[in-house]
């Protein structure tokens, strides 16, 4: 039975976008179509909106962090999992868009490195389990996630976030159920090692940074 020529045309599109992404090492997961939209356009820029530099915390510490396998959730356009890259890990990002996807392999290769993502949704996505020596969640809110982020860790393993906090609206209109209480990290992660803590603020911004260990 032959096809008729649209719907040739959309099979051959839609079998070159999946070559595309594979050459590229974006593996198609799930991934909620509004968010994915809004964060598509939002990255659809030769700019990178974040920049190409590593959070200073990261940076700062990353010393203390155990070489291996690490997670970037919410990679974006991936400047703080490409960082790790350059310094010896093994690094896979999730995040719902593709176009940040592709950027941080692009920021990947002008970096001689190498990186593996995948385009998940978040808020349906299950970390694997005792997975990975590195977590990082950088600048992205979404609290269910924190319980995960210990089981996903190796034992010895750690984590580091950062995300605005409530003073941060001293500086920006920003909702406030998207930013950290008072010490909401050190109280959600308690029953974890905590190697370094701060909360900052500037004229700027305030945020919240942490290092979290899982036990051995």
């Amino acid at each position: 039975m032959s096809l008729d020529s649209p719907l040739k045309k959309i099979l051959l599109n839609t079998l070159a976008f999946l070559i595309v992404t594979a050459v590229a090492g974006v593996s198609l997961l799930d991934a909620k179509p509004r968010d994915k939209d809004r964060w598509d356009k939002k990255y659809s820029t030769e700019a990178y909106i974040f920049g190409k530099e590593p959070v200073p915390f990261l940076k700062q510490n990353v010393h203390l962090l155990p070489k291996g396998k690490a997670l970037d959730i919410a990679i974006g356009e991936g400047r703080n999992g490409v960082y790790l890259a350059t310094q010896g890990f093994e690094v896979v990002g999730l995040d719902i868009s593709e176009k940040g996807l592709a950027k941080a392999h692009q920021l990947a290769k002008q970096n001689g490195v190498k990186i593996e993502t995948r385009v998940v949704d978040l808020e349906k996505h299950q970390l694997e389990k005792n997975a990975y020596d590195v977590i990082l969640l950088m600048y992205y809110m979404q609290r269910d996630l924190w319980p995960q982020i210990n089981d996903a860790l190796k034992p010895g393993g750690m984590a580091i976030i950062e995300t605005y906090n409530i003073d941060h609206l001293k500086h920006q209109k920003f909702n406030p159920k998207w930013l950290l209480k008072s010490n909401e990290l050190l109280e959600a992660f308690k029953d974890m090692k905590i190697i370094r803590y701060q909360a900052y603020e500037d004229s700027d911004q305030a945020y919240s940074s942490i290092i979290v260990q899982k036990a051995e």
